[in-house]
């Protein structure tokens, strides 16, 4: 089998040309097997491209540990890339994921603006927030990254009683300036610590904007930067629980291909 290798923000994927159907959704323990860092290629996920007669190409997304998941922002850059490289698109395309349709936005070589879905509720606490971009995230607030266990202290918001049955990803935010966050974030299914997360980096944007919602023009353009490099998310908010013509940016690499 061939694949290619690509990575957004030091989120890696491993990518499969799947337009002949040659491999099914439920080979759940291929895909794991596919995703070892030690006995396969290696990758936060593995991503089909197929055919689809309404839009340019479908993404389907698995998590590391082989099954099927949600919404994956730096995977749908990393699968935009990866369409281009096939001969399917040019620099604008049209897609369908698991969350619905998402348009996308090939720059320049090597970085994809990808607009992500519109948001509908924010769960506003005290210590935190939730939402969904894709995939569900819980976000909060940190005086200094430094001195949080991403694995631990994500892992125990993760596995606790609210979110054990369907799983969250868990994000931890440090705010850099007046437009600008740090971010680390715990996946479920990874379930571990990632470089990045396009999903969670948005959802941390969005959480940003409503923390400084009271100030005149609050920043609906911030900069992000992760363990694996930076992305930027823009967007237009309408109140604190509205979010619509969001953009997630970054680069989107080429790594390697292969043949397993």
């Amino acid at each position: 089998m061939k694949f290619n290798k690509y990575q957004g923000a030091g989120n890696d994927f491993v990518m499969i040309d799947n337009r002949d159907l040659k491999l099914s959704k439920t080979q759940n323990e291929l895909i794991r097997e596919l995703c070892d860092r030690r006995f396969g290629i290696g990758g936060d996920g593995l991503i089909f491209i197929q055919n689809h007669q309404d839009y340019d190409f479908e993404m389907i997304y698995f998590n590391a540990d082989g099954f099927e998941s949600s919404m994956c922002g730096n995977g749908g850059r990393c699968a935009v890339a990866f369409a281009k490289k096939l001969g399917i698109i040019n620099n604008r395309t049209r897609f369908l994921a698991v969350d619905g349709e998402h348009e996308a936005i090939i720059e320049k070589e090597n970085w994809v603006e990808l607009k992500m879905v519109d948001i509908e509720r924010v769960e506003v606490d005290e210590n935190y927030f939730v939402l969904d971009t894709g995939s569900p995230h819980y976000v909060e607030y940190v005086d200094d990254m430094n001195k949080i266990d991403v694995f631990e202290a994500g892992k125990a918001i993760r596995y606790n009683e609210r979110f054990e049955a369907k799983g969250i990803n868990v994000n931890f935010v440090e705010i850099a300036s007046e437009n600008a966050l740090k971010v680390a974030t715990y996946e479920r299914g990874v379930e571990a610590e990632t470089l990045a997360c396009g999903t969670g980096v948005t959802a941390c944007a969005l959480t940003f904007w409503i923390l400084n919602k009271a100030k005149e023009n609050p920043p609906t353009d911030i900069n992000i930067i992760v363990k694996g490099g930076n992305l930027s998310v823009r967007f237009e908010a309408i109140d604190e629980q509205h979010f619509q013509n969001i953009w997630l940016c970054g680069g989107a690499t080429f790594v390697f291909e292969g043949t397993i």
